[in-house]
C-alpha cells in the first residue's frame, strides 16, 4: 500500500487489531446503531473480499456466514465462500442451497473507480441494483439488507427502489468513512418478500 494508507489512522488501527481493512469499523458502528444482525442469523456478504465484514459478521451471529466475491477470499474460520458473480443465477442457487434460510444480505462492494465521477456513480448504483436483486432472490420475508452506495444524482432512484422491497429504510454515514467521501450506507429492515 502507498503512503495514502500509511498515514490513515483507521487503517493502521484495523491492521493492529487484526482486521483485513478499515471497513470492519463501519459494520461494527452500523450494528451498534441499528441492531440489524441477530445471533442466529444466516448471512450473505456480497463483494466480500478481502473479508473484513466477514470477520465482524462471524462474531455477531452463531448462524452461517457466506461471502461471495469475484476475487478469492482468504480462509476465515467458520466462514464459507464462493468465488463468483453475484448476478449469476447459479451463484444465487448455490447460496440458497448452502444456507437454506437467509436472514441478512450485506454488501460493502464498490466498483473499481475510474476517476470520472458521473461514470463511477452510475456503476456504483448499477452494482447496488444488482445486490438488491440478489437480496430479493434469497432473503426470507422480514430479512434485512445493508448496502454501501455513493451519493449523487442517481442515488435517490436506488433508495426508492429499496423502499419498494423493505418496510423500514434509513441512510447512515459512518464515522470510519474518509472525510470528503460521498459514501453512504442504506440500512433496510423487514423485507416484504
Amino acid at each position: 500500500m502507498g503512503s495514502q494508507w500509511s498515514r490513515d489512522k483507521v487503517y493502521i488501527r484495523a491492521k493492529h487489531e487484526g482486521f483485513r481493512s478499515r471497513a470492519s469499523y463501519k459494520l461494527i458502528e452500523i450494528q451498534k446503531k441499528f441492531e440489524v444482525i441477530r445471533n442466529d442469523d444466516n448471512i450473505i456478504d456480497l463483494g466480500a473480499a478481502p473479508g473484513s465484514w466477514l470477520q465482524v459478521l462471524r462474531t455477531l451471529t452463531n448462524g452461517r456466514v457466506l461471502g461471495i466475491d469475484l476475487n478469492p477470499i482468504a480462509a476465515l474460520e467458520g466462514v464459507e465462500t464462493i468465488e463468483g458473480d453475484l448476478t449469476d443465477p447459479e451463484i444465487q442457487r448455490q447460496a440458497r442451497e448452502m444456507l437454506g434460510t437467509v436472514s441478512i444480505v450485506v454488501c460493502d462492494a464498490a466498483p473499481k473507480l475510474s476517476g470520472h465521477k458521473s461514470y463511477d456513480q452510475a456503476r456504483a448504483i448499477a452494482l447496488g441494483e444488482e445486490a438488491l436483486q440478489f437480496a430479493c432472490q434469497v432473503l426470507k420475508p422480514g430479512g434485512n439488507f445493508i448496502i454501501k452506495s455513493f451519493q449523487g444524482e442517481d442515488f435517490p432512484e436506488l433508495l426508492a427502489l429499496i423502499r419498494e422491497h423493505f418496510y423500514a429504510v434509513k441512510t447512515y454515514n459512518t464515522k470510519a468513512t474518509r472525510k470528503g467521501s460521498t459514501e453512504i450506507y442504506i440500512i433496510a429492515k423487514n423485507f416484504k418478500g
